[in-house]
């Protein structure tokens, strides 16, 4: 969730499938790329098949042939540097607003990991420049809108294809925008002339989808067993109990996600004096704690197995060689629908829901904080003065906020379809939409986090003389004065502090300090 930093370390590329904590050093920790032995033979082997190919007389699609609905068209040998190059300028069509840095990085790194197995037919020098241009830090400029998720990413990856030949903008490692053909000659790197098949080898894959799916699954990852802790502080706060949270009861349903959440809640109550000071069932009269406090476990946790499927589902795309035509293992070159983004689309859509479904619930117990009637014995808005102030009012609201547009952003793209390339393409995944209101989404539940932690912490300190569990001291001091209470300052810059401690992992590792590991 944080901008690509200096490069730290490398990852090796090659014919097998690369991690997510690959492509997370990569995309966003600036890590090298190293291309392996066995892939440098594999990639001039099945370049020599796309060499022998181009000479034959019969037509082949995109080595001889146009492209989508052109398929069925020849192109003699004297036109086709020409047919690659306006495959990929043509192509390069995106508008709107460039995506991020690392989004592009990702994109760019899973081009090359296919690339590097040999299935594409690519050059070996087109792929040697592809990685120096990635471990350059140049980052070309991707636009918002382009790609319906069919055929890959085609836009975005013509965009990357089209630097690589020396044209278009590119961001350098210090972020300057300039023109692709500057940036090489300053990295020292020839621009590309494509020969047979190479535009399409650059263009077809499912590589903006995938690298956004994972950098997501690896921001959730952090989320989950945050939205954890925040919950566990709610409960603590609003003088909930854990008992419900016993290790036994979470056996009698035994999903592997809920088990690990009530293991982190029981976690963040250990020792805590304020939960001791209502364990006397004579002297607490209360029954059951609202469900956004007893459920928590369920909701959260299937948010967990969820993930773990998505995880699941990137990881084969991990191992995928996306490209159409493709060079098969015993040379033969064949077309496919490999391409298709459906399995990609639905993972993100999925995880948009269930981010909708954490963060509302999340905004529940910030909103079950604020009114006097539910929050037992705190103050109105934990406000110092209630009526001259109006303390945490309006930060529920914003939280409130960002819950109806992740709702919103729930819905799936993939349920969606329109037809393109004179109804040669007819069905396609919009797993690209998929995947940018999936960034959004991560961002929103960030916040939503944050704004409970933020009231959490204060009502855990409007609590005094009782005292919170190790965790809910930790998490108190990083947060470094914000939430404190008192009398009302100027919020928003005290929530985007939270916000920040919430991204880097930084309230997640002050949990971690004081109690150990989190699920």
């Amino acid at each position: 969730m944080t901008s690509a930093a200096q490069s730290t370390g490398s990852v090796a590329v090659g014919v097998g499938p690369l991690t997510i904590d690959d492509v997370v050093a990569v995309a966003r920790h600036g890590a090298i790329i190293e291309l392996s032995a066995d892939s440098v033979a594999e990639v001039a082997k099945s370049r020599a098949i796309i060499d022998a190919l181009a000479s034959d007389t019969i037509p082949h699609y995109g080595i001889s042939t146009g492209f989508g609905a052109l398929a069925n068209t020849s192109i003699p040998p004297e036109k086709r540097q020409k047919l690659q190059r306006s495959l990929v300028a043509s192509h390069a069509a995106g508008s709107g607003e460039p995506v991020e840095r690392e989004i592009v990085r990702a994109l760019m790194l899973l081009r090359i990991s296919t690339l590097a197995t040999g299935r594409t037919g690519i050059r070996p020098e087109t792929l040697d420049a592809y990685i120096a241009m990635l471990n350059a830090g140049i980052t070309p400029l991707v636009r918002e809108y382009g790609s319906l998720g069919c055929s890959g990413d085609l836009a975005p990856l013509a965009h990357c294809a089209l630097a690589l030949m020396g044209d278009g903008e590119v961001a350098t490692a210090d972020g300057d925008v300039v023109h692709a053909a500057d940036a090489l000659k300053a990295a020292g790197i020839e621009p590309v002339v494509l020969q047979e098949k190479e535009g399409l080898a650059l263009i077809n894959g499912t590589d903006g989808m995938l690298g956004t799916l994972c950098l997501a699954i690896a921001d959730l990852r952090m989320l989950l067993s945050t939205a954890d802790i925040a919950s566990g502080l709610s409960v603590e706060g609003l003088l909930g109990t854990d008992d419900v949270f016993a290790d036994d009861l979470q056996k009698l349903r035994p999903h592997p996600g809920q088990a690990k959440s009530a293991a982190n809640l029981r976690k963040v109550l250990d020792a805590s004096g304020i939960r001791d000071s209502h364990r006397d069932p004579h002297a607490c009269t209360r029954v059951q704690d609202a469900y956004s406090l007893r459920c928590s476990p369920q909701v959260i946790g299937a948010a967990r197995d969820t993930l773990d499927y998505v995880t699941t589902v990137a990881e084969r795309e991990l191992a995928a060689a996306v490209d159409n035509p493709v060079v098969t293992l015993d040379g033969r070159v064949e077309s496919n629908g490999n391409f298709h983004g459906a399995p990609v689309a639905y993972a993100l859509d999925f995880l948009a829901i269930v981010i909708a479904d954490v963060a509302s619930m999340s905004e529940r117990r910030t909103d079950r904080f604020l009114d006097r009637a539910r929050n037992n014995g705190l103050p109105p808005f934990l406000a110092d003065d209630p009526g001259t102030d109006s303390g945490l009012m309006i930060a529920q609201y914003t939280a409130a906020g960002i819950v109806s547009e992740l709702k919103r952003l729930a819905n799936p793209a993939s349920a969606d379809s329109i037809p393109s390339s004179a109804m040669q393409e007819d069905h396609v995944s919009m797993g690209w939409a998929g995947a940018r209101k999936l960034r959004r989404s991560v961002d929103g539940l960030t916040r939503v986090l944050a704004i409970e932690l933020l009231t959490a912490t204060r009502g855990i300190q409007m609590r005094a003389p009782l005292t919170p569990g190790p965790v809910g001291a930790a998490v108190i001091e990083a947060l470094d004065g914000a939430g404190r209470p008192g009398p009302d300052r100027y919020l928003s810059p005290e929530i985007e502090s939270v916000v920040a401690r919430v991204a880097d992992g930084d309230v997640l590792a002050a949990a971690t300090r004081a109690a150990g590991d989190f699920n």
